[in-house]
């Protein structure tokens, strides 16, 4: 009799846009599968015969210009076993329909992704003194352009006697977006998250050390998978608890993606995640006089007029500001990136081209 609890790749998230791009290789005889775990060099995949562990090929190393071609947890990828050597190949990372991607600390311009072909983010943050709605804003930003759908996620209501007047401050800054309220050590409010975990749907859980995306994870798993710890007593922050990107299968069928606390996000060029984040200040701003007001002082300026009448937050515009000046230092880097890039490229065809005269 054939199983019916074994998982099945549409439990993982399989879609006809998936096996649409995937069907070239499949004529060829690979197999599909989907990136849980992410260690070193080595990568666990959910397949539909299993979970297995897998290496890149070296012509798909060799061929990737940074992190953002290589795979990440939550891609689907192509792959070859190899009976010999106990585990597969990656040959190819299928296309993403949404990555969160940020810019890899200590690389000014290298993109690292995060999470990618996720459904929904859950922008997790604290109602202790983790609480800042300005972080709020930089990861709503990145989540817009991720392609995913955000929710903020308002977890240790327990602790704050104005959960609700708080609340009302997030949905200010975050219209439009669900936000919802729980504690996750209590397990009050968990059951909000379940309606966005459907079969085949996969959550990512982005946000700060010690906002308790851990214990949210244990709440949906209904065991202690993830280490937790308490917080330090003094600066309510806790530690990475969650050292590496991991995805879990729900027994609904729905899917997790734990991930690291982040000390910073930066930000890479994110127009549409500005845009849709910041969309009164956007939608003000389109009624200047001029179309290039840098709403310094400009006459006409529609920006001016609304902070100096209060109908604009002044401290949300300042952080408008301040991630648009951000991105627009982050464009410049990438540009001298790809300058850099394509002088290396010609250089290497000149190299190969006077070894060939030199041959002859």
């Amino acid at each position: 009799m054939k199983a019916t609890n074994v998982p099945t790749l549409e439990d993982y998230g399989w879609t006809e846009h998936f096996a649409e791009t995937f069907a070239p290789y499949s004529a060829e005889g690979f197999e599909a599968g989907r990136v849980s775990l992410q260690h070193n060099r080595i990568y666990m995949l959910y397949t539909a015969a299993g979970e297995t562990w897998a290496e890149i090929t070296g012509r798909l190393r060799y061929l990737a210009r940074g992190a953002e071609d290589l795979p990440a947890v939550g891609d689907w990828v192509v792959i070859r076993r190899s009976a010999e050597e106990g585990r597969a190949k990656i040959h190819e990372i299928l296309p993403r329909r949404s990555k969160f991607s940020r810019r890899a600390a200590g690389r000014e311009t290298e993109e690292q992704i995060v999470a990618a072909n996720v459904d929904t983010v859950f922008l997790v943050t604290g109602l202790d003194r983790d609480f800042n709605p300005r972080r709020v804003e930089r990861y709503l930003i990145m989540a817009w352009e991720s392609g995913a759908d955000p929710v903020v996620v308002l977890n240790k209501a327990d602790l704050a006697a104005d959960a609700e007047e708080k609340r009302r401050e997030i949905e200010a800054v975050a219209p439009g977006v669900p936000v919802l309220l729980l504690s996750a050590k209590r397990g009050e409010g968990v059951e909000q998250l379940t309606a966005y975990i459907e079969r085949g749907r996969t959550v990512a859980l982005m946000g700060s050390s010690g906002v308790g995306k851990s214990t949210i994870v244990n709440r949906l798993l209904g065991s202690e998978v993830q280490r937790t710890q308490e917080v330090r007593i003094g600066d309510t922050r806790g530690r990475h608890t969650t050292t590496h990107r991991e995805l879990f299968l729900l027994a609904s069928g729905g899917l997790v993606l734990d991930t690291p606390g982040m000390r910073e996000l930066q930000l890479l060029v994110s127009e549409r995640g500005l845009r849709e984040t910041f969309e009164e200040i956007e939608e003000v701003a389109s009624h200047c006089r001029f179309g290039d007001c840098r709403h310094e002082g400009e006459p006409g300026c529609a920006v001016r007029e609304a902070l100096d009448s209060g109908a604009l937050d002044a401290a949300r515009y300042e952080n408008y500001r301040k991630m648009q000046a951000e991105m627009r230092h982050a464009a410049t880097l990438v540009d001298q990136r790809k300058a850099q890039e394509e002088k290396a490229r010609v250089k290497r065809i000149h190299r190969a081209y006077n070894k060939t005269q030199k041959r002859r």
